[in-house]
């Protein structure tokens, strides 16, 4: 149904507060083009109720897009969206009944607590009865009840972020968007926001879609992770399979694998395939082979192990950080291949060492 037609069939399709009786909610090659370029390119996903989607990827890769879209912030190019049987890519942002979390928190800074998290239900003319027993519910749930009559100014930036999130839940909306709303929090704070997140969506069993460009944050929250370049889908799965079975190189990048090296193959035995890196030969088992040609190899820095063992690589240690629990480790072969590995062994720079690689480890993709 277009914008502007019919509006008693609009109305009729408006999601209601708490309105949590969804069974899916799906983008059906959902595209949103600017001047010409393809932000978002048809992304297909169904997302359960309950589950956790997090859309993964560098800036300018279409995440936000995607939200903005979902959110109703974007009228879509191409494709559509559903609650179920209800197609609601044609109804309002505020007719969509989502809740909206922010990246820089957008609280009234002359409204306490309380009034913040309380003002979508206050605009949507709730009983002030039962905007008090929500708001305190909330502030319970986010553990700010000692807070509730400060300023946002009074209060620390993960005491914000907790502000924003009550005041998106209070509302009981079906679907929780959050738009990278860890970005501006410190390591310690980010750490401590993430288990909150965690601990609130399971508490609440709403659906939430959460934009974010770290992969260490989509692993931890996410039930599957999407993963986005240019505006086009690279993989959609668990953050096992995305960690362990990335479905191309730019996935294992983003995933991980900092070690991308060029390739000859040599030939497949038995599973195993030969590799040629310059002069160092290399063999991998892991799936998806390359039979022949030019290839990429993808390693991890921590799948490169110190000491004796197959694949074998020596090299020297050329810079070393220490990181707490281990050493992030630049090394560097006679031939001048560099190598990121890691290691809880105390390196020096200069250090010379014998690395190995599990062949499992070694994931091979067709050149590009």
């Amino acid at each position: 149904m277009p914008r502007g037609t019919d509006m008693a069939g609009e109305r009729k399709g408006m999601l209601r507060i708490g309105d949590q009786s969804f069974d899916e909610l799906k983008l059906d090659k959902v595209s949103r083009r600017f001047s010409g370029l393809n932000a978002l390119d048809s992304l297909s996903l169904t997302i359960k109720r309950g589950e956790f989607i997090a859309l993964l990827g560098p800036s300018g890769c279409g995440k936000s897009t995607a939200l903005n879209c979902l959110a109703g912030l974007l009228p879509l190019t191409a494709g559509s969206i559903w609650l179920d049987d209800r197609r609601i890519d044609t109804l309002r942002p505020e007719q969509r009944g989502f809740g909206m979390i922010f990246q820089n928190y957008a609280l009234f800074p002359h409204m306490t607590v309380r009034r913040n998290i309380g003002f979508g239900l206050a605009m949507r003319h709730v009983a002030k009865d039962e905007i008090k027993r929500r708001v305190d519910q909330a502030l319970a749930l986010v553990q700010l009840e000692a807070h509730a009559e400060k300023l946002p100014g009074q209060l620390s930036g993960g005491q914000q972020q907790r502000v924003a999130i009550a005041r998106a839940i209070v509302v009981e909306p079906p679907v929780v968007l959050m738009d990278e709303p860890l970005s501006n929090l410190d390591a310690k704070l980010r750490l401590e926001m993430r288990s909150e997140i965690k601990r609130i969506h399971q508490e609440l069993g709403r659906a939430t879609v959460y934009v974010t460009h770290d992969q260490e944050e989509a692993l931890s929250l996410a039930d599957r992770i999407v993963v986005l370049k240019d505006g086009v889908t690279q993989q959609i799965g668990t953050p096992e399979a995305l960690y362990m079975r990335p479905a191309n190189l730019d996935v294992a990048l983003f995933m991980g694998y900092r070690n991308a090296l060029d390739a000859q193959v040599e030939g497949v035995e038995n599973g195993r395939v030969r590799l040629k890196v310059g002069t160092l030969g290399l063999v991998s088992a892991a799936q998806g082979i390359v039979a022949s040609g030019r290839a990429t190899l993808a390693i991890r820095p921590e799948d490169i192990d110190l000491g004796d063992g197959p694949n074998a690589i020596d090299g020297r240690a050329e810079t070393v950080e220490y990181c707490g629990r281990d050493y992030v480790i630049d090394l560097v072969t006679a031939a001048g291949l560099r190598l990121h590995a890691r290691s809880a062994q105390r390196v020096q720079p200069g250090d010379l060492l014998r690395c190995h690689v599990d062949p499992d480890r070694v994931l091979v993709f067709a050149a590009g």
